[in-house]
């Protein structure tokens, strides 16, 4: 288990350095001055543009720039910001990568249950009605956009109602914005939560489901399901014990996978509904050409996901031997 752990930290080494290069000079190549933003913009004179490009280090090499960048990233010093004045980069980075962490869990947890449950369904009726109208939901539920789904959201449930009683409750339960203050607690913002996390869910739900309908089929025609059934063994004992257990091996990895989608893809759902994430906050970064904020939110959400991806690798070493000892 050892070795396989430290081949994975090295390779997770080796892509967080990398992924830090390719973001450093990828908003480098963006169009603007930096300088200038923070100078006035169109007003500000080359003497002022050029006092700030030297007290930002932007005049020295694009390699000194990158390792003095990425050292002061490491050490929490993430610097001030343009598009929010008076702020700092890593409590504002922080804060809105919170509230896409709540998002986030509320989303896997409708999600992930509810993709198992089906795809384990689908799986144990193959080609039988449960199947093909399980399949035929998932798939068009996923063929639409994220803000096509936000929209129909909001519009028949959030909006639904005129006026009555129930529409009321939908309303504080389900309110169609979701633009709650940044620094909410969770329990003031989980009702602007619901609405965001089912758009998401609805997205996730094919891939996970799909994915655990071809892994119950492909381990019921198993030499070992046959045998187990010969035996005597009961039918459910058999599903439980065995197959479910084998069956959702690479549906972890899709799990991690949609943690990382959940933290760095809910730019449109988080526009949609006025969320206060990173992907707003990401947008006005990019507006407002404020590199270090943008550089600083993209390098967060690159750490997030490489975690997500050592973690899953390493729970599906722990659930399958052959992946350690290979």
């Amino acid at each position: 288990m050892l070795p396989f752990l430290r081949r994975r930290f090295v390779f997770f080494l080796f892509t967080y350095l990398l992924s830090s290069l390719m973001i450093f000079f990828l908003l480098r190549v963006l169009p603007g001055d930096p300088a200038r933003v923070i100078a006035g913009g169109r007003e500000a004179t080359a003497e002022q543009v050029a006092e700030i490009r030297a007290a930002l280090g932007l005049n020295a090499p694009l390699p000194q720039q990158y390792v003095a960048w990425l050292g002061d990233f490491l050490r929490g010093d993430w610097g001030e910001t343009i598009a929010f004045r008076g702020a700092h980069n890593r409590e504002l980075v922080l804060e809105r990568a919170r509230n896409s962490a709540r998002l986030a869990l509320v989303a896997l947890l409708l999600s992930v249950p509810l993709s198992l449950a089906l795809g384990v369904i689908a799986g144990l009726s193959e080609n039988k009605l449960p199947d093909i109208l399980i399949s035929l939901l998932t798939l068009s539920v996923v063929s639409l956009p994220e803000f096509v789904t936000g929209l129909f959201l909001i519009n028949t449930v959030a909006l639904a109602g005129g006026g009555s009683p129930l529409a009321d409750a939908l309303g504080w339960w389900f309110p169609a914005s979701s633009a709650v203050p940044a620094n909410a607690s969770f329990g003031e913002m989980l009702p602007a939560l619901w609405l965001p996390a089912a758009a998401a869910t609805l997205v996730l739900l094919a891939y996970i489901s799909r994915l655990t309908r071809a892994g119950v089929i492909e381990e019921l025609k198993r030499e070992y399901v046959r045998a187990a059934a010969l035996k005597g063994i009961p039918w459910r004992a058999v599903i439980w014990r065995h197959v479910l257990r084998n069956a959702l091996l690479p549906t972890i990895t899709v799990i991690a996978i949609s943690i990382s989608w959940l933290i760095s893809g809910l730019v449109v759902i988080e526009f949609v509904f006025g969320f206060p994430g990173l992907g707003g906050l990401l947008i006005t970064a990019i507006e407002r050409r404020d590199l270090l904020l943008a550089q600083a939110i993209v390098m967060v959400t690159v750490t997030i996901i490489l975690f997500a991806n050592l973690f899953a690798d390493m729970a599906y070493a722990a659930l399958n031997p052959r992946v350690r000892l290979g």
